[in-house]
């Protein structure tokens, strides 16, 4: 197990998705803006250099973040925990990563991307006895645009898309655009941005398949390219590669909003753990 977590980590951080790759080659395809074009043309580059090279894309590997659907009659779900830090010691070495974990107090970084709460383990109980891991990588300047907006009922929807647009026109270029954008709605505050961060699992141009949320999607994503920030905030038409939005009931009395930004670099991996031991891993 231990040894397919680190060849997951190392499949996140070396190899974009594909789904992404075709967005962003779209996106060059269609610029018109020359410093966007160039822009999107070393992001391609290094993306390929990453890939061939196996060697991470982005400096910043950022922090993990795994996402558990834990089979409950799964023998080795106690294991889970430790293989997932022991892996990430691991990964640190031989990918390696860049240790990204310190002490809030003392600012000493751990050196192995392990530390007080991270690895990020986000645990799911179901039925069955299969074990699904999916793991996120999250860089530190688009981690850094997240945002959370407690709204009042009655801004509804059209409060949503007037926060997440002038949200991402004020951070500008700090998260690396072109971003992915994840909305969690409803819920309570920490549960908004959880739903947040779990949309960045899905592929690029999957719509939500309530007809009303993918239309939110869409007209968020033409709101937020329309702003003209563009790759790496120096212009363009291309601001965000997609828009991402999942809900859950929320309190008569709250609206929460949930705001991942995540970078160009739209990492993912994931793996499922057969009752006897076997792993598969795949992007």
């Amino acid at each position: 197990m231990i040894d397919a977590i680190v060849e997951a980590i190392r499949l996140a951080v070396t190899k974009i998705p594909d789904d992404v790759v075709l967005a962003l080659r779209k996106a060059y395809e269609r610029e018109e803006s020359e410093i966007a074009r160039f822009n999107l043309g070393n992001i391609l580059r290094a993306i390929e250099i990453g890939k061939t090279e196996s060697i991470p894309v982005c400096q910043d590997t950022g922090t993990l973040t795994f996402f558990v659907r834990a089979g409950i009659k799964n023998p080795l779900l106690g294991e889970v925990k430790e293989a997932i830090i022991q892996a990430t010691k691991r990964a640190t070495l031989e990918v390696p990563l860049r240790p990204n974990a310190v002490d809030v107090f003392t600012g000493k970084n751990s050196g192995d991307n392990t530390g007080k709460g991270v690895p990020i383990i986000h645990w799911e109980l179901v039925e069955g006895d299969s074990i699904e891991i999916a793991l996120l990588p999250k860089g530190g300047g688009s981690e850094n645009c997240s945002a959370l907006a407690m709204l009042t009922p009655g801004e509804d929807w059209e409060g949503v898309k007037r926060f997440v647009v002038g949200h991402v026109k004020a951070c500008g270029g700090k998260p690396c655009p072109p971003v992915v954008l994840g909305i969690g709605v409803g819920g309570s505050a920490d549960y908004a941005l959880l739903l947040a961060k779990k949309t960045l699992l899905r592929r690029l141009g999957e719509r939500n398949p309530d007809e009303r949320i993918a239309e939110l999607e869409e007209e968020l994503l033409e709101e937020i390219n329309a702003l003209g920030v563009g790759p790496m905030g120096m212009g363009g038409r291309t601001t965000a590669l997609d828009v991402k939005i999942e809900v859950a009931h929320r309190h008569p009395a709250s609206f929460p909003l949930g705001l991942i930004v995540q970078c160009w670099a739209n990492r993912r991996a994931f793996l499922r753990v057969k009752p006897d031991g076997r792993v598969e891993v795949w992007q």
